[in-house]
């Protein structure tokens, strides 16, 4: 059984406890550095399903690891370059320890986020079996979500998300999510058009190279005090320890894409219609 923690299963065991897939060549998280990431065309606009609904956030759960989110069915992605739709199952967290040790998985330009929130999705071919979606090298979709301090107290979505906390302390607690958030309300502020992505694998044991990554690059921002109550209001399986340190480190490098840049055509385009109408308004 793998862990974050415990120097017999930690993550430098991983390639060992599960050998098939962990020490594969395309594995998950890594380094993305911006401006090496080629441009893709083919790189749309998502169509989100079912993220504005109140009640598609059913339960909250304490794995021992993590914090889940599992959603009821019905909720769904397309779009994005994808080659069909997935069917969204569940998202949960990676974290330091608090604001003062940041914990995302996947780093952008080498700097790391305080946490991460993924979205994980299966082909809907599969009608939401993981067993079948992970023997296909594009079975699963996630979506990651860097999350950085705001300056301020907000939003409310993580208010809510975090009060459920205190009653997930424990490994194997779980508890009904009483129809008060959306994914959109956690997800609010966060341009979904722009995104890096690449092709890697499940973060934990077994590493299985089945996961088409989505990393958006503009973060959700939670504030300090809400970040922290992560660190410090739930415990890791078979311990009386806090969960902190719940990442695991990046790993050697993929090859990474992103949406085109404007072409230089249309900026001047642009540019020039600017130029014309204010010469327009001049003469009024």
């Amino acid at each position: 059984e793998w862990c974050y923690h415990d120097p017999d299963c930690s993550e430098s065991t991983w390639p060992s406890l599960a050998a098939l897939h962990c020490n594969g060549t395309r594995q998950s998280p890594i380094n993305i550095v911006s401006g090496s990431a080629t441009e893709d065309e083919n790189l749309t606009e998502f169509t989100f399903e079912g993220y504005n609904s109140k009640s598609a956030l059913e339960r909250i759960e304490n794995t021992g690891d993590t914090v889940k989110v599992t959603f009821t069915t019905g909720v769904k992605i397309s779009g994005g370059g994808l080659s069909e739709s997935y069917d969204s199952l569940q998202f949960h967290l990676h974290w330091g320890n608090g604001t003062a040790e940041p914990g995302s998985e996947h780093t952008v330009d080498g700097k790391r986020f305080p946490m991460e929130l993924h979205i994980v999705n299966t082909k809907s071919t599969y009608s939401r079996n993981t067993t079948l979606a992970v023997k296909d090298s594009e079975g699963l979709a996630a979506l990651g979500f860097l999350i950085e301090v705001s300056v301020d107290d907000q939003p409310a979505s993580w208010k809510t998300l975090t009060s459920y906390l205190t009653s997930i302390s424990n490994t194997g607690e779980k508890i009904t999510i009483q129809g008060d958030l959306s994914l959109d309300d956690l997800l609010s502020g966060v341009n979904r058009s722009n995104y890096y992505r690449y092709l890697g694998s499940l973060t934990t044991p077994v590493c299985n190279e089945a996961v088409v990554w989505t990393v958006f690059k503009e973060p959700i921002k939670v504030s300090k005090n809400l970040i922290d109550l992560f660190s410090s209001s739930v415990y890791i399986k078979n311990s009386t320890s806090l969960m902190v340190h719940v990442y695991r480190s990046t790993q050697p490098s993929q090859p990474v894409s992103t949406q085109p840049k404007a072409s230089s055509s249309t900026k001047s385009g642009y540019s020039l219609a600017l130029m014309t109408f204010a010469l327009i308004m001049a003469r009024y």
